[in-house]
């Protein structure tokens, strides 16, 4: 029998003015309506997106009061489609952007936007790997097309992103130097890749880079067109560092290197099984990938962690003292 949602009161981080942070509240746990299922909330990522949906700076932005998050993991309590106590995950569907997200003990999710993950999965790991496994595969395989024996770098190779397109690259067979901003950071890039830092990039870099995997945008962007070989790929996935973008026209055309966009937004059913396939790997300790864990309590602490670029990999929130456990 399904638990009751009626009369029920639940925690959530409602957004009540863009640039402030959501205030923890108590509110009913939502009704559910035809088509959608509602899910206990075990963990939810901190992202980027959803950090510049706080602050007013995303292209859809919700009606206010509004819960963020747009990835998330639980479990089903009521649904038409999905059994009750299934483990699943969430994204899309207007989540955290549209409508109600993650950031609550209790949401309502579109019944398409819930996928089934396997039992005994790490509820932070199931809201936190698809982004970062679906665009270090599309970046590495598809869009920077990485071969066996070519040297490619990856920017910000100590974050989420950044440490598994070392992984993935060098697991193509490419020779891999992460790139870090900050020596602090230099211990968690992968053991796959030549760690260095940017400062020290140009003067330590003696053959150009067939690929980049620039995961911070910026400064960084322009610095790393300069390290690409004539006919080189650039395959540009964030801009933590920065949002805009300057090159000098001509030296670009002569540079003759491709900038490729990945936009996991658009391509994200087209990696969704080896996304799949990357999260076995993941639980199996095949593949690494960072979490950071904070109680709802202390998302002003998550948030601060990845503005500022100190947060080690993923940052999630939990509602359920199991999953910082997990």
């Amino acid at each position: 029998m399904s638990e009751p949602a009626g009369g029920r009161m639940s925690r959530a981080l409602v957004l009540k003015r863009f640039g402030e942070l959501p205030r923890l509240v108590e509110r009913p746990v939502p009704d559910r309506p035809p088509g959608h299922t509602l899910i206990r909330v075990r963990a939810a990522q901190v992202g980027h997106l959803d950090l510049n949906v706080v602050e007013g700076r995303f292209g859809i932005l919700p009606d206010l009061p509004s819960v963020p998050g747009t990835e998330a993991a639980g479990v089903v309590v009521e649904s038409d489609v999905h059994p009750e106590g299934l483990p699943v995950r969430f994204r899309g569907g207007g989540a955290g952007l549209k409508r109600d997200g993650g950031w609550a003990e209790h949401t309502v999710v579109r019944d398409s936007a819930v996928v089934p993950v396997p039992e005994g999965i790490d509820p932070a790991l199931a809201c936190c790997f698809f982004s970062p496994a679906g665009t270090a595969q599309l970046a590495v395989h598809s869009v920077a097309a990485v071969r066996p024996g070519e040297r490619v770098a990856v920017t910000g190779a100590a974050g989420a992103v950044g440490t598994l397109a070392v992984q993935l690259a060098a697991r193509a067979g490419a020779e891999v130097v992460g790139v870090v901003g900050r020596e602090s950071k230099l211990p968690h890039v992968p053991a796959s890749a030549k760690a260095i830092l940017a400062s020290e990039l140009a003067e330590s870099s003696v053959d150009p880079f067939d690929a980049v995997i620039d995961t911070v945008g910026g400064p960084v962007l322009t610095a790393m067109l300069g390290q690409v070989r004539g006919g080189g790929r650039v395959a540009l996935v964030g801009y933590t560092a920065g949002r805009d973008f300057r090159a000098d026209l001509a030296d670009f055309l002569l540079a003759d290197v491709s900038l490729l966009p990945v936009n996991l937004i658009r391509r994200g059913e087209e990696v969704a099984e080896d996304a799949a396939r990357l999260l076995t790997e993941l639980s199996a300790g095949e593949l690494t990938l960072p979490i950071e864990r904070y109680p709802a309590e202390r998302l002003a602490e998550a948030a601060e962690r990845l503005r500022t670029g100190e947060a080690i990999g993923k940052v999630a929130l939990y509602f359920d003292d199991r999953a910082s456990e997990d």
